[in-house]
């Protein structure tokens, strides 16, 4: 671990008198600080709960239940068991802390280990562990060398693996030391002064890219009305949420490494008879394999009769036609997706404003690693004529800043149609659907708010916005704008005022 200076403390029991510290290897001083101060990590810990209790309650919001999980420098073992792993391995340098981790929580694996000693690179090749999510809590301020542990703990990685991390901010130096002065704070070592962007740059050394960010907790003590106020709203908002004492970051492996997959077209449609054969003649072949499963929804102009007879017409290609049970585009966009088969799914809008033509960059966003969730934006481009309407040209700009915001990444269209998705990802979000429960009538938030809690990295692709060729939009302008704005407050209040 790194530190600018060494200090003892007045109740340390050091065995080693402080004139020689510095003649020792400091790593090796502050491993046997931590050792000695181990016994009390817990009554520290009871003092401090309402700030381990706010972590516990982050992470365990960003991690599903049922992962597979390892935490570096897990000391007595809290927050691992908190988030509730199928696999939970905890390792630390401090024997003391493993042994009554291992005490408390004999469900998880806890290891002695140091992740920055060179050893652990043939620990964990001979093991071959893969961890779906990874904890550095409190830890980075402490390492010696923090980008040689970033790249040892690659081996712990797949390409979905999610690092989490939480790092205090170093704007709050002056009041943790005085916490420290007068005995609200155990006391530390001097820190390693890392800002959110000497964080980025060293991930981003060893091949990892920090997909969402945000601050937490204006006040860590717990104080009733202050903490509503402080803790639940103001470090929400922005400017205000960059003095918050916890800095919240999830990273993933940058994967550029190119795979093909299988592939799923979804085509919702409700009175679309006039588009289906389009649907089919304009999508390119890319992928290991094309199946479009049509989705038909309650039409009264024969889009039905008109799939099936496409599927007749077209025996080579793979085609399925679903009449949907329920309502509503978000349930047939669901019922295509449990009939799917292939890796990739995405969404093609039967009134085909999104162009077919354009599903290949979606493709190649997603088989070459650029991104987890490719979302198409019509924003960008001129649009023709009467693509879309002004009013939902404004609503659309609303929403793309606001959901920004809300997820933590950049969007800049969240209600373009089309989007594609791996489909392991969407079986994880389905999975967890019942934490926003059935809100969505449309289908397109239920994704972006169940890709964001997975931390899935979105990306965006331009895409132009054309006229529909046969119909009319079934958009209610007023209707279903009051129906987006009450769902996106929702989703604030689910995803960012938690």
């Amino acid at each position: 671990m790194f530190v600018h200076k060494c200090k003892l403390f007045k109740n340390s029991k050091f065995n080693i008198h402080p004139n020689t510290l510095f003649k020792l290897t400091t790593k090796k001083a502050i491993k046997e600080y931590f050792e000695t101060t181990a016994s009390r990590r817990l009554i520290w810990k009871k003092r401090n709960s309402f700030y381990h209790k706010s972590l516990e309650k982050y992470f365990s919001f960003s991690i599903p239940e049922g992962s597979r999980v390892l935490e570096v420098g897990c000391g007595t073992g809290e927050l691992l068991a908190a988030v509730k792993p199928a696999y939970g391995v905890g390792i630390d340098f401090s024997p003391t802390m493993i042994k009554i981790a291992a005490a408390r929580y004999p469900s998880l694996n806890f290891r002695i280990q140091d992740i920055e000693d060179e050893y652990i690179n043939e620990t964990i090749a001979q093991s071959a562990e893969q961890f779906d999510y990874i904890i550095l809590s409190d830890l980075l301020h402490l390492l010696w060398d923090v980008q040689k542990s970033l790249s040892h703990i690659r081996k712990f990685c797949h390409p979905s693996t999610r690092i989490i991390i939480s790092n205090y901010n170093f704007l709050w130096e002056p009041v943790l030391k005085f916490g420290e002065r007068i005995g609200l704070k155990q006391r530390s070592f001097n820190s390693n002064w890392l800002s959110y962007k000497d964080i980025v740059n060293l991930l981003e050394l060893e091949g990892f890219k920090v997909i969402t960010a945000t601050q937490k907790l204006l006040i860590p003590k717990y104080i009733p009305l202050l903490n509503l106020i402080f803790n639940k709203i103001l470090v929400n908002l922005p400017i205000i949420n960059d003095l918050g004492l916890v800095t919240i970051m999830t990273a993933r492996i940058e994967n550029y490494e190119r795979n093909d997959y299988t592939v799923s077209i979804i085509i919702p449609a409700q009175n679309e008879m006039g588009n289906i054969k389009n649907a089919i003649l304009r999508t390119p072949s890319f992928g290991i394999s094309q199946e479009f499963i049509f989705v038909e929804g309650r039409s009264s102009d024969g889009t039905y009769e008109e799939m099936l007879r496409v599927r007749s017409e077209f025996p080579d290609i793979n085609i399925q036609v679903l009449k949907q049970s329920g309502k509503g585009k978000g349930d047939a966009v669901r019922a295509g997706f449990d009939a799917s088969t292939g890796a990739i799914l995405m969404i093609l809008d039967a009134d085909l404003t999104t162009p077919a033509e354009d599903l290949p960059k979606f493709y190649d966003a997603i088989a070459n690693g650029k991104g987890e969730f490719i979302n198409g934006c019509r924003l960008v481009y001129p649009m023709e004529k009467q693509a879309m309407r002004f009013l939902n040209l404004l609503a659309n700009k609303f929403f793309g800043l606001f959901f920004s915001y809300l997820l933590g990444q950049r969007l800049k269209d969240t209600l373009c149609g089309t989007k594609v998705l791996f489909k392991k990802d969407y079986e994880k979000i389905k999975a967890n659907r019942a934490y926003f429960g059935n809100f969505d009538p449309f289908g397109d938030f239920d994704l972006l708010f169940g890709a964001a809690k997975l931390n899935l990295n979105m990306v965006e692709v331009l895409v132009r916005y054309k006229d529909r060729q046969y119909g009319s939009t079934q958009i209610s302008r007023f209707k279903h704008g009051l129906i987006l704005l009450r769902m996106s407050l929702f989703g604030a209040k689910k995803l960012k005022f938690k």
